[in-house]
């Protein structure tokens, strides 16, 4: 248990939403398991073993975002404090699906020890009505989250609630922008938030060519494609998926099949965990595939027909999901439904370079607003650009698909095409917004 909680810890410190040692995890076996042998000289392990006492649960997870997630997390639960809604509430998918809001706690006020240390009162309150909350202390912003079943459960949420609050920091700010509501103090704020951005990965990787005409080679690149879709931060946590389709040719083979990546995978750790799914319906591997694999089998029947594209690459990069909450119908009477309802053509549009990825509404599965009735439209209807590069559409709020034509390379190409696109087109619309 003590390894697996350490895992999780790399992992958050890899991708650079934690420095190494702010992050500490605990997991109840035999008795509590931490993440580290140094756990009993942290201050934060007595409150942690308050929040078990309370708490029916199996792991728990106490850090401090770094960079730009700490910046952005802690501005945002300032706001909600001073404005007496002690919640964060972002628009993107995951928090839509997953999270809800984001309750904030101010660990100042509510421990009830008169110490000026965490008290595990308000955040135990937190986490009866969420998977996870801010606590605000001595200015920085901290994130309790934690798991019934497994570590990976409060990895994933701690995780996810960064991506929220990066995203609805940017968003927010752009619509201010566009609305006339910036004061000099957010003005101010921003510049400071946005000198702490990463720079953008501009070295593709040495992804395998295909096409691949057996499952093997097949299964081989979509681990290699989902690892570095992860490592190059165009997605959080277990979200995100990727599929192959696979030729028909072979003995007794009489249906073209699908090797998608399963639901609640990680794509940096697919290993088993990629399901064959034929494609005439053949099979019940489709049970445990990506809840997305009614959308995945839409394109492909349509790339079929055709002799298209045969990869599916979707990932949550960051500003390609915020622009795609940027609109400039400020009276849109379906204003609160766009992820679902939005009618208006919109696309991220890159004239000079052949850029034209769509945006469309739609929500995760099958129902009558899933993503499976509008991205595939979108998806197979878009053309390469005269680079040769792959097609793709943006899911509003949610993250960007791209095709491959026989393999990763371009579909991974326009993951990271597209997403620098979005970065450089954000700060020029806020640039020019805020100039008036």
């Amino acid at each position: 248990m003590n390894a697996l909680l350490a895992k999780y810890a790399a992992k958050l410190a890899a991708t650079g939403l934690c420095e190494p040692g702010d992050v500490l995890m605990a997991a109840l076996d035999d008795e509590l398991a931490w993440s580290r042998a140094t756990a009993s000289g942290d201050p934060r392990r007595a409150l942690m073993e308050e929040i078990f006492a309370g708490m029916s649960i199996s792991a728990l997870l106490l850090a401090r975002p770094s960079g730009v997630y700490q910046a952005v997390m802690a501005e945002l639960a300032r706001q909600a404090l001073a404005a007496g809604t002690p919640s964060i509430t972002p628009g993107d998918c995951e928090t839509r699906t997953f999270l809800h809001d984001l309750p904030v706690v101010d660990g100042l006020g509510n421990g009830g020890r008169g110490d000026g240390g965490l008290g595990a009162d308000g955040v135990v309150q937190a986490l009866r009505q969420r998977k996870g909350c801010v606590i605000m202390h001595q200015g920085q912003a901290f994130v309790a989250a934690f798991g019934t079943v497994s570590p990976e459960q409060a990895y994933v949420t701690f995780s996810s609630m960064c991506f929220a609050c990066f995203v609805a920091y940017f968003a927010e700010h752009l619509r201010l922008a566009r609305t006339g509501g910036l004061t000099p103090q957010r003005r101010s704020a921003f510049a400071r938030i946005a000198a702490l951005l990463p720079p953008d990965r501009a070295d593709p990787p040495d992804l395998l060519p295909g096409p691949f005409e057996d499952e093997d080679a097949a299964r081989a690149a979509i681990i290699q494609a989902g690892r570095h879709t992860v490592e190059y931060g165009l997605v959080d946590s277990y979200f995100g998926n990727i599929s192959y389709r696979l030729p028909s040719n072979g003995p007794g083979k009489r249906s073209e099949t699908i090797l998608i990546s399963q639901t609640g995978s990680s794509l940096d750790e697919l290993g088993a965990c990629i399901d064959p799914c034929r494609m005439d319906g053949g099979s019940c591997a489709g049970i445990t595939a990506s809840s997305e694999y009614s959308a995945h089998k839409a394109v492909y029947e349509v790339e079929q027909a055709k002799g298209g594209a045969r990869a599916i690459l979707h990932g949550h990069p960051r500003f390609s999901v915020i622009l795609s909450l940027d609109c400039e119908r400020l009276d849109c009477p379906k204003q609160g439904e766009c992820h679902r309802a939005c009618d208006t053509p919109r696309a991220v549009v890159d004239a000079p370079a052949g850029l034209n990825i769509p945006i469309v509404p739609g929500e995760v599965g099958t129902g009558p607003f899933g993503l499976c009735h509008t991205l595939p439209q979108a998806l197979t209807g878009t053309s390469a650009p005269p680079a040769g590069k792959g097609r793709g559409a943006i899911v509003y709020g949610h993250g960007l698909f791209t095709l491959g034509e026989v393999d990763f390379r371009d579909a991974f190409a326009s993951l990271m095409d597209v997403e620098h696109f979005c970065r450089s087109e954000y700060f020029r619309r806020v640039a020019r917004l805020a100039a008036g």
